[in-house]
């Protein structure tokens, strides 16, 4: 049968999917799909943000990224904590910034 669904999911956020000793995600392709849409459109919607911060406070790129970090990290958010690492990672990539993780 033919996918309509023509994604292309990066190996980083399969991975989130994949529990510790094992070698298969733990959840449908759908359902990764749908999560990859929702965070790499939060990393894309984030990066005009990010980008004004930097430059209207004058603070770092780290600082920039820390920040959104902590914003992501709340409950409200929509995103878990593996997500969270992921869109901060994928928010530097889109700037050209530096990315060091934290835990």
């Amino acid at each position: 049968m033919y996918d309509h669904n023509q994604l292309e999911i990066p190996d980083s956020f399969v991975a989130l999917f994949v529990e510790p000793g094992r070698e298969r995600p733990s959840a449908t392709r759908a359902a990764i799909g749908a999560r990859y849409e929702f965070c790499e459109d939060l990393a894309n919607h984030l990066y005009e943000y990010a980008r004004a911060q930097h430059h209207d406070l004058g603070i770092t790129e780290g600082d920039v990224l820390v920040r959104v970090r902590l914003g992501l990290a709340q409950p409200d958010s929509g995103v878990n904590a593996v997500e969270v690492r992921w869109v901060v990672r994928r928010l530097a990539e889109l700037e050209g910034w530096p990315w060091h993780d934290e835990d």
